[in-house]
């Protein structure tokens, strides 16, 4: 699959997995493959199922902010989703990918066609 890479002269935080290149939303893949993997965050605002979901939603927001605001960020579309968002993988400077660090610090889980994260339930 070829990939097209996005220049955004504005790139701002939607939520945890979509951001905002110059007006248009476009969601992370975070390093996945278009409709077989890909990450998910918690869902903001009226769209969350708890209060949990809510305060993690806000927190994933933040930390993908903090990763890309005022950086050199190259975003690079491998397909577009069913709502019509191309799917993006963001990377850093330093050619880290923004989802896969998400995951690894535990505020985004795995994607998967048919998965459901459940963000409310109590960790044990």
């Amino acid at each position: 699959m070829l990939s097209t890479l996005f220049v955004c002269a504005s790139l701002l935080v939607v939520d945890g997995d979509t951001i905002k290149c110059d007006g248009q939303n476009m969601r992370l893949l975070g390093g996945g493959t278009p409709f077989v993997s890909g990450i998910d965050t918690p869902e903001i605002g009226s769209h969350a199922k708890c209060e949990k979901e809510r305060k993690l939603a806000l927190l994933a927001k933040q930390r993908l902010r903090s990763l890309i605001e005022g950086k050199a960020i190259k975003v690079e579309a491998n397909g577009v989703d069913q709502f019509k968002r191309p799917l993006v993988n963001l990377y850093l400077p330093d050619g880290q990918e923004v989802g896969q660090i998400l995951l690894r610090e535990g505020t985004a889980r795995e994607w998967r066609p048919g998965k459901k994260n459940d963000w409310c339930q109590v960790d044990t």
